[in-house]
């Protein structure tokens, strides 16, 4: 099992920690949301959990739930730029089905 971060991605963790003065690293998970079931959950963590799964990708640690481990498996997060818009993208390979928006997901 694993979770790996793209090379922007990481840099722009790594970059917001160290602004931030704070934070061990990113936990990602997912929430029952949305037209398809599920959404992603993403926030900078200042400490890990005793329950959290701990991976290490370029220097960046992702801590995840292990509820949610299964459906994120394998996925890897990228950070990515498109004109006016910027933010994380879920490269997930277990996504079964999504909705139009993209903003769920099924497994």
């Amino acid at each position: 099992m694993s979770i790996t971060l793209s090379e922007n991605a990481a840099k722009h963790v790594a970059n917001f920690i160290t602004k931030r003065g704070k934070g061990v690293g990113v936990r990602i998970g997912v929430k029952t949301a949305g037209c398809s079931g599920m959404s992603y959950k993403l926030e900078f963590a200042d400490e890990a959990a005793p329950e959290d799964v701990v991976f290490e990708s370029r220097g960046v640690k992702v801590l995840v739930d292990p509820k949610s481990l299964p459906y994120v498996d394998g996925t890897e997060l990228d950070y990515a730029r498109e004109g006016l818009n910027e933010g994380f993208r879920f490269n997930n390979p277990n996504v079964k089905d999504q909705c139009g928006c993209g903003e769920s997901f099924n497994v």
